[in-house]
């Protein structure tokens, strides 16, 4: 292959991709009603968008991460309707009617830390942090559940979450010593 071709080759494939990139002028779209962070909303949304991106890209809510795209990694996990949900497999349309709650909504009144927020920072449960917010999501909903949980149902519930950085047992260690606050101020 000469250089001439893999320039032709080069520029077609830069063509082709500044035209995939462009969206259809009439994409569908459908008007939904929801509560988002306890906030209701009512937005035009395309039938086509995922969850974690109308979250992102239409309600400037950024804490909820999109690793994978194939709902493996878990660090797009939000709770819709009180449940984990996987947001970057979920389409927007289908939270029509329900609540939708993000990592931003773990903030106490005044934008302090909730317990398992200041286990974490306090245990160093996070290295680069971008896994974080689905797996406090659902820790959360752990410790919202069972209120003493051991630390194989800790870990059973990191079993979804991929974190590349650590090596889980400080997260472990957050989670359990935010159990323990959680009923000793019961």
């Amino acid at each position: 292959m000469n250089s001439q071709h893999i320039a032709a080759v080069s520029e077609a494939g830069d063509a082709r991709t500044d035209d995939a990139s462009t969206e259809p002028a009439s994409e569908p779209s459908r008007t939904i009603t929801l509560s988002v962070n306890g906030r209701r909303q009512t937005c035009q949304v395309s039938e086509r968008k995922h969850l974690a991106d109308f979250l992102r890209q239409d309600l400037a809510l950024t804490g909820t991460h999109v690793g994978c795209e194939h709902g493996v990694c878990g660090a797009c996990t939000v709770w819709v309707d009180g449940v984990t949900a996987r947001s970057c497999l979920m389409l927007a349309v289908q939270t029509d009617g329900s609540d939708v709650r993000t990592v931003e909504s773990l903030a106490l009144d005044g934008g302090g830390l909730s317990v398992l927020q200041q286990a974490f920072q306090d245990h160093h449960g996070l290295q680069c942090g971008f896994c974080t917010p689905g797996i406090l999501m659902s820790l959360t909903e752990l410790l919202r559940d069972d209120p003493e949980p051991d630390e194989a149902t800790v870990r059973l519930t990191l079993s979804g979450h991929l974190c590349r950085c650590t090596g889980y047992q400080n997260i472990v260690a957050a989670a359990l010593d935010a159990a323990a606050k959680l009923r000793a101020a019961r």
